[in-house]
């Protein structure tokens, strides 16, 4: 039951139209920094470029995907109307505001400093208040999906909570405890001094404040691509779920331990000590857990399904799947980027690996395979999948959808590989242009084209998508019935308490980000002297 399409339609129509913005920019920047391009005669475009780019891919479009996506479990798992309509309206707008009042100061030269903010240097006022007016939005999409669990539950007591509902609230969670650090640095250390009000700022405190959303953002991110591995393709392709409980357990651990580890991004950073900077380390490995149990899983289902179509022997059910299906197409291709980019990943979270490759082009290759690759590649499937559903009219060209997800799988590799290439000869990001004149660098030319190249990959999917989804809100009227969630293969009729509630669970990730962020921030926030000059960007 979709009751609200109009409302799930506006978040996905918005989410997708500034990635499209964002996804040109990108291609864009790629090809200046590139060799087939030419030098910018104003090197303060490319990072304007690059804040806008960052500032959508980071904040907006993903969290638009999530509500949107948010909303429509919401109706459809719990199979009532959403409560709180007006609100969740409210909450869209409040995102529309504040992603064009962050834009324009960057369109304008007054807030080029990247969507990690990078303190002292500081934007115009209104580009941080305009993310603000983001979170905010954002955070309403929170309330009510704790309100229509709770609505629920009254009417069901007892009930085993679906299990998109289930991972959904737990995403909704993981977000705004994960926002508020970068809250904090907002309102505490930033808005002060770009409204004038101080002249210094705490740049340690600050970016430790941002550590504690830096990465947990991530998993923000990756929420509703898990629950489409869990929840849609298993439906799609024939297949039930193995396990519910190991699919409670792996959303759980990612609510539990995806908080506390942020540190690892300031390893270069001298105000925060080794202590906790293994710590954070530490806890970062066990970010593996949750996926590997998907990654089992998920595999199992899949089996299942090839099982049930006939597969036989150890590995001959491989060949019964149904890939000429989207759907396991695109989890085919998140899979394998999902592998590659989190083995680079483990070398990020290693304090003595990591100093090889600090501030590097691996670390755009690695973030831009995990979110651009395996995490969009599934936002497009579940795009997809809902769409009959939202216009009442099918999408039938399903060879054209096949061909934009391998377009974007090929050109993600071929993006992303020689930027860890040339990351590990040390080239460094976040750079306007190279001199691959100069012979130490020259041989990295052909890596760096290779790249460009993907970039204008990806861009030719990005508008077949756009063009798949424009298509299908004019195709023939079709009745797609009601949206359902895959069932597991022994569906449970209770659940134990501790895996069917957030309480617990919220109050352990409340707990542990205290225990491994309390005491550096107490510290830095007491020393004295820690401060310093403001840099004013875009100041004459």
């Amino acid at each position: 039951m979709l009751a609200n399409r109009k409302l799930i339609l506006a978040h996905f129509w918005f989410a997708f139209a500034v990635f499209g913005v964002a996804l040109t920019l990108g291609a864009w920047q790629m090809f200046i920094r590139s060799p087939i391009g030419t030098w910018l005669s104003n090197p303060e475009l490319y990072y304007r470029s690059l804040t806008a780019h960052g500032t959508v891919m980071g904040y907006v479009f993903p969290t638009l995907v999530a509500m949107g996506f948010g909303y429509a479990i919401s109706e459809s798992a719990l199979e009532q109307r959403l409560v709180g309509v007006r609100w969740a309206w409210a909450g869209f707008w409040l995102i529309v505001a504040g992603s064009i009042m962050a834009v324009i100061p960057i369109a304008l030269g007054r807030a080029s400093v990247l969507y990690t903010f990078y303190p002292p240097l500081i934007g115009n006022v209104f580009y941080y208040l305009g993310v603000v007016l983001v979170v905010v939005g954002s955070w309403v999409w929170v309330a009510l999906m704790a309100v229509n669990l709770r609505v629920w539950r009254k009417a069901h007591p007892g009930a085993p909570v679906p299990l998109a509902m289930f991972a959904n609230v737990a995403g909704s969670y993981l977000w705004a405890w994960t926002a508020v650090g970068a809250a904090l640095e907002l309102l505490l250390q930033i808005i002060p001094v770009a409204a004038g009000l101080k002249a210094t700022i705490d740049a340690g405190l600050a970016r430790v404040f941002f550590s504690w959303t830096l990465h947990a953002i991530v998993y923000f991110w990756l929420m509703p691509t898990y629950i489409a591995y869990y929840a849609i393709v298993p439906r799609a392709i024939g297949g039930r779920v193995y396990s519910d409980t190991m699919a409670r357990i792996s959303f759980i651990l990612f609510l539990v331990v995806a908080m506390p580890i942020g540190m690892h991004h300031t390893f270069a950073d001298p105000q925060v000590g080794a202590g906790f900077k293994f710590i954070h380390s530490a806890f970062t490995a066990l970010v593996a857990l949750p996926t590997l149990l998907t990654v089992f899983t998920i595999c199992a289902s899949v089996e299942i399904a090839a099982r049930l179509r006939g597969g036989r022997g150890l590995f001959g059910w491989i060949r019964a799947l149904p890939w000429d299906n989207p759907m396991m197409l695109a989890l085919a291709f998140s899979f394998v980027m999902l592998g590659f980019g989190g083995a680079g990943g483990l070398i990020n979270m290693s304090y003595q690996l990591d100093a090889s490759i600090h501030n590097t082009q691996w670390i755009t290759g690695h973030f831009h395979l995990i979110f651009g690759g395996a995490i969009v590649i599934m936002y497009f499937a579940i795009a997809y999948d809902l769409w009959p559903h939202l216009t009442g009219r099918e999408l039938t060209d399903l060879r054209l959808i096949r061909t934009q997800l391998w377009l974007w799988f090929v050109g993600m590799i071929v993006t992303t590989f020689p930027w860890h290439w040339v990351g590990i000869l040390g080239m460094p990001r976040r750079m306007a242009y190279f001199d691959f004149g100069d012979p130490a660098i020259a041989p990295q030319a052909l890596s760096v084209t290779f790249s460009a190249i993907g970039g204008f990959i990806l861009l030719t999917s990005g508008i077949i998508f756009l063009v798949i989804l424009a298509r299908g809100m004019r195709a023939p009227q079709a009745d797609a019935g009601p949206y359902r969630f895959a069932l597991a293969v022994h569906q449970p009729a209770t659940v134990p308490v501790a895996l069917n509630t957030h309480a617990l669970w919220v109050a352990l990730m409340i707990a542990l980000t205290i225990t491994n962020y309390g005491y550096p921030i107490l510290t830095l926030a007491l020393t004295e002297g820690t401060s310093v000059p403001a840099v004013y960007v875009g100041a004459q």
